[in-house]
């Protein structure tokens, strides 16, 4: 894990590089669906928020297991590390000659690629690690680089990140809650996502506009809100006066994913925990028939 995340500076650029592989996503103004399981799920929900946002076109996000397909879609776009997660392939099979699929997948001998009609691999992004890092920020960055963002900002924020010493305070935190707003929304559940996955810390993830509906409850010194992106107003005061930490940078949001990757990573160290083989979890699910 240490070393894969590392490297997502790298496998960014050379996603922002790969123009014949974001041409071969959907076109300006088609309808389509995004879907994932898990990681993927999140990165899908990013991207649907920025395609649409953007006027690229109506964009919709779902797990693929209570996916909605069967809606006039232009196309579908399934996003995959593995390429063998059962209700991806379920999903895709039951839609082939009825609905163009674009797979963007990290291994390039899965057997989804033979499913899709377009396949994406990026097998420089795939990784050994059970827990996620590269290969769902190197897919989300080739899907920013297709909507026409100069990821070099990004870029450059990561690398700082990395070489950043970790704030203790965060590293032995005892609860973490995440929040975005627009496409960091994503961003936020899949930070909790790997603190659970990699430390087993109680973590949760909500829109920035929930936190105030319920969850602020929790917020109490000891205990972490850490903001994707630009914080509503107010937000960081009403947290201070919990006793609690607000933790939130001008970074960008991607970024700021790599660098709660890495408090996760730390946490699991210090717990004795291993990260790329995390209880109760495999690389890929894959249900028996």
């Amino acid at each position: 894990m240490a070393a894969e995340l590392a490297s997502q500076p790298d496998t960014w650029a050379r996603a922002a590089d790969l123009r014949d592989e974001q041409s071969r996503l959907p076109a300006r103004g088609a309808r389509i669906a995004v879907v994932g399981c898990g990681t993927s799920w999140f990165m899908a929900q990013s991207y649907a928020w920025l395609r649409e946002t953007g006027g690229h076109g109506e964009t919709d996000a779902f797990a693929a297991s209570e996916a909605f397909v069967d809606r006039g879609y232009d196309a579908v776009v399934a996003l995959t590390r593995s390429g063998t997660t059962t209700e991806v392939l379920q999903l895709v099979e039951g839609l082939r000659g009825r609905v163009p699929t674009i797979g963007v997948i990290g291994d390039a001998g899965s057997p989804l690629v033979d499913l899709v009609d377009e396949a994406i691999t990026l097998p420089f992004a795939d990784e050994q690690s059970v827990v996620q890092t590269r290969f769902a920020t190197t897919a989300l960055a080739l899907f920013r680089a297709s909507l026409g963002e100069d990821l070099g900002g990004a870029i450059a924020d990561a690398s700082s990140v990395i070489a950043d010493d970790l704030d203790p305070v965060l590293v032995n935190a005892e609860q973490f809650t995440f929040l975005g707003r627009g496409w960091s929304v994503g961003l936020a559940h899949e930070a909790a996502l790997k603190m659970r996955e990699a430390s087993q810390s109680w973590t949760e993830s909500y829109p920035s506009m929930e936190y105030r509906h319920g969850p602020i409850a929790i917020a109490a010194p000891g205990r972490v809100t850490w903001q994707f992106g630009h914080a509503p107003d107010g937000l960081a005061a009403d947290v201070a006066a919990t006793g609690g930490r607000f933790e939130a940078s001008a970074l960008d949001p991607m970024a700021e994913l790599v660098r709660a990757q890495r408090v996760a990573l730390a946490r699991a160290q210090a717990k004795g925990l291993d990260p790329d083989q995390p209880r109760n979890l495999t690389r890929s699910v894959v249900l028996e028939a």
